[in-house]
């Protein structure tokens, strides 16, 4: 029968019609199915917009009218110039943000690929403790932890430097994205880099031209959880840097909103947030398939 079917559709006959009592949708979706499916698309959309619903009100604020701001009457960008011409300027401040946020993705991305791919191909004495020591950072408060790196950061003449910043913001992104990197090689079958080696690899060339494509989702996740947290982050630069040159735009947002007699700027804070919020959601769509990939490895492991 179903020999018959086959050679009845390829010399161009049609199939026979679904059955009566469940029609199908134009993917295949019954009525049932179509029934069950509702309540979770219902859910996943009303979740949706409870978490888009702040980030539109915030943008719509930062153009409307508003008393006490740049923006008084009518729609426009008011806020934004005064975001634009404070202290240094907002260029200013989004180049020191960019550079921290560079230099700690470049850092991490590099530390952890080597530190991942160490723990999941090598063997070493004492490799399960060292992870275990690295992973243990994550339970140390990060506030706890700055002021005795800013009397280290005197000590090797990297005070009050972005330099400073982006490696502290580093440190505390790498057993993370140690972790995310060791277990992504770890889903990478041992074959292909022995089967590298074999060809006339070394171990480095091997990392490089065999195993790095494949674990190109974990890198790129590692690289956007390090980018979004040096971008966002206000303790660092709040605790590290005192020159108002050298701020981060977060840091320099904050500033903002109480610089005319502790009065807050709402206008120019929700304009702030806008700015620092674009590039963070531009990024984050277009590296989103790669992204959900890089968790999902691990997952796949065995």
């Amino acid at each position: 029968m179903v020999a018959v079917s086959r050679s009845h559709t390829a010399r161009g006959g049609s199939l026979p019609p679904a059955a009566p009592g469940r029609p199908a949708g134009p993917r295949g979706l019954t009525i049932a199915g179509i029934a069950l499916r509702t309540p979770y698309w219902v859910f996943s959309g009303s979740v949706g917009l409870i978490f888009l619903a702040p980030l539109l009100w915030t943008a719509v604020a930062s153009v409307g009218p508003r008393a006490g701001t740049n923006q008084v009457d009518g729609w426009g960008f008011g806020n934004y110039e005064t975001l634009a011409n404070y202290q240094a300027g907002i260029w200013r401040y989004l180049a020191n943000t960019a550079f921290v946020a560079l230099l700690a993705v470049v850092l991490t991305l590099l530390i952890s690929l080597l530190g991942g791919y160490a723990f999941a191909r090598f063997r070493f004495p004492g490799k399960n403790i060292l992870f275990l020591v690295t992973l243990a950072i994550l339970m140390v408060p990060y506030a706890t932890l700055l002021i005795p790196l800013y009397v280290l950061l005197n000590q090797v003449g990297l005070e009050n430097s972005l330099v400073g910043v982006a490696l502290v913001l580093t440190m505390f992104q790498l057993p993370f994205s140690t972790f995310l990197m060791r277990i992504s090689f770890e889903a990478v079958p041992r074959e292909m880099d022995e089967a590298a080696m074999v060809d006339g690899c070394s171990t480095f060339s091997a990392l490089w031209r065999v195993l790095l494509p494949a674990v190109k989702p974990g890198l790129i996740t590692v690289g956007l959880f390090a980018f979004l947290t040096a971008w966002n982050d206000f303790m660092a630069p709040l605790i590290l840097i005192n020159d108002t040159e050298r701020m981060t735009l977060p840091l320099a947002v904050s500033n903002l909103r109480g610089q005319v007699q502790g009065v807050v700027d709402y206008g120019a804070t929700e304009a702030g947030v806008v700015v620092l919020a674009l590039p963070c959601i531009v990024l984050f769509l277009l590296l989103q398939r790669h992204y959900v990939r890089g968790f999902m490895s691990g997952a796949m492991k065995g």
